[in-house]
């Protein structure tokens, strides 16, 4: 999330309309969802998450910097609460509850993948320390890959093949649905 961080404060007034990987969404758009699901996951981890008020995402926010900054605040700190992987979540977005340890986990591979989809949106480069990026290797090869999880509309789009030699954020992408050849210059 620092990183998703750093890098939704490098976009300028320019950078809002730009389109971003995820289909349909510009920058702006990407972020406010980024934003609700900060305040989402952060009520969740507090007992509120079952609340549609906090998922809720700002039609055209007018700092949405500003705005992503505060919420990942918000939800580092209700993370670091004690006891919070130990507590039920309630997810709305993903159909239920579900146990912290696991949520946190949902909203981790959210934020590495998202992180990625703001820095190619801005033509920057992604910086994850490689056990963040193992980590989100592990958590996205547990995502169901069945055509109901994977549906259009859906958090993911179906897994796409991943070539002997990936490294662990192209695989990541891949295993989530996103084309990152199609995006990104990075060498993986």
């Amino acid at each position: 999330m620092q990183e998703a961080t750093r890098l939704v404060d490098l976009a300028q007034d320019k950078d809002w309309e730009r389109d971003s990987p995820c289909a349909g969404w510009s920058l702006r758009r990407l972020v406010a969802h980024m934003t609700a699901q900060h305040h989402g996951f952060a009520a969740a981890a507090r007992g509120a998450g079952q609340e549609p008020a906090h998922w809720r995402e700002s039609e055209n926010p007018s700092e949405p910097a500003a705005l992503h900054r505060a919420a990942a605040a918000s939800v580092l700190e209700a993370f670091a609460e004690p006891g919070v992987t130990g507590r039920e979540f309630a997810l709305p977005p993903l159909g239920g509850d579900y146990p912290g340890r696991m949520a946190v986990g949902f909203h981790f591979i959210d934020y590495v993948i998202h992180a990625w989809d703001v820095a190619v949106a801005l033509g920057v480069d992604v910086e994850l320390p490689d056990e963040v990026l193992q980590a989100a290797v592990g958590v996205a090869r547990l995502v169901p890959r069945d055509a109901d999880y994977r549906k259009p509309g859906s958090f993911f789009a179906p897994a796409l093949e991943v070539p002997a030699g990936a490294g662990p954020l192209q695989e990541a992408l891949l295993l989530l649905g996103r084309v990152p050849e199609r995006w990104s210059s990075q060498v993986f």
